[in-house]
């Protein structure tokens, strides 16, 4: 009885925040997929400024990045939400892989550590999440064991998600296979980087939100 009551409060807690403007879209996926790119560009299309630095080595979002109150319109609709960009998520960080791209090895350790901690603290803000934007990189083959995990964690939480298939700008880019590998959800194809078929995700996100 207690346990239905929990859930009943938490879904009612949920539906008051929404009302008052104050729901989390979170963007998530493994390193290296866009994740702070996307962030980045729907901040600066409704808020004028970036989300955060990329870099082409792995887990430069080490920490979780809020932005609050980010309204976006479409045709003559808006809806508010807080986006919570976060680390990228991995099953493996390896301090050596640090160094392969450059880095001294006190920097490397650090990394190492930081990224771990990142990939902690975005599992447990999943438990916060109202809706999630999943970032993979669609020239990369998406049945991997970090994919599988990340989509098996949202949806033992029944949390609302939307794949982003990133990157079609690369001539590795698929987007079909993305769609094949994760048939249960909407898979959209853009280019973050160059905001090519963004529009046609920031409409999908009303129906993600609503």
């Amino acid at each position: 009885m207690i346990s239905i009551f929990k859930v009943f409060l938490k879904k009612y807690l949920r539906a008051w925040f929404k009302k008052k403007g104050s729901i989390k879209l979170g963007i998530y996926g493994p390193p290296n997929g866009g994740k702070t790119t996307l962030a980045n560009k729907i901040c600066v299309d409704w808020l004028g400024e970036e989300m955060g630095n990329v870099s082409s080595i792995a887990h430069e979002t080490r920490e979780i990045q809020i932005k609050e109150q980010v309204t976006i319109k479409s045709d003559g609709r808006e809806i508010s939400f807080n986006l919570v960009d976060t680390p990228g998520i991995a099953t493996r960080i390896d301090y050596e892989d640090f160094l392969k791209a450059g880095m001294k090895e006190k920097e490397a350790k650090q990394r190492a550590k930081e990224a771990t901690k990142g990939v902690i603290d975005s599992i447990k803000w999943l438990d916060e999440m109202d809706a999630v934007i999943i970032v993979l990189d669609s020239s990369k083959d998406p049945y991997s064991q970090v994919n599988i995990t990340i989509i098996g964690n949202l949806e033992a939480r029944k949390i609302p998600v939307i794949i982003v298939a990133n990157k079609i700008d690369l001539k590795r880019s698929d987007v079909q296979k993305v769609r094949n590998a994760f048939p249960q959800y909407r898979v959209i194809g853009i280019s973050a980087k160059f905001g090519k078929n963004v529009e046609e995700l920031y409409k999908s996100l009303f129906e993600l939100l609503k």
